[in-house]
């Protein structure tokens, strides 16, 4: 983290067929060495095989219930204090709430192994959105450490 400058935000962009930020967010993070036609293609596939089997009109239901389920409250951040460093629970900024959300559900999905990353993915949006699998153990597991360590909270910054 910078300690010279504020960050500035950059512009949101929004999807070609859906028009939504989260979808963006989505399939930047599935993207790897530059292929953004091929991560479009894992997302939209994902989100067209996880509406299967449910009976939503809004083809952005699960992804966006998905996000909002896996979203962190609050984490842990290290602070050093006289020599000894202790985890302090933070409350997490809404951009970075997002971004932790879309980062746990491809890194879980990725982690899937002997599934194609759209039916991963498509898996773990599904599990997400009704609030059990692996992206909500982890965002579960995050709240717990900061609950742990609620008696370090005075030395937040």
């Amino acid at each position: 983290m910078s300690r010279r400058r504020r960050v500035h935000k950059k512009e949101e962009h929004v999807d070609s067929r859906y028009g939504s930020a989260a979808v963006a967010r989505l399939i930047t993070t599935v993207m790897k060495r530059g292929k953004k036609s091929l991560a479009e293609r894992v997302v939209y596939t994902a989100i067209d095989r996880s509406r299967e089997g449910s009976d939503s009109v809004d083809p952005l239901e699960i992804v966006n219930k998905a996000v909002e389920n896996v979203r962190p409250r609050l984490e842990v951040r290290s602070r050093r204090v006289g020599g000894a460093t202790y985890q302090v629970p933070m409350e997490v900024t809404p951009a970075r709430q997002i971004s932790l959300a879309t980062r746990w559900i491809v890194k879980f999905a990725d982690g899937r192994k002997g599934l194609k990353l759209a039916d991963a993915l498509a898996q773990e949006l599904k599990d997400a959105a009704a609030g059990q699998g692996n992206a909500i153990k982890k965002r579960d597991d995050t709240h717990k450490m900061a609950q742990a360590n609620r008696a370090f909270a005075h030395f937040r910054w």
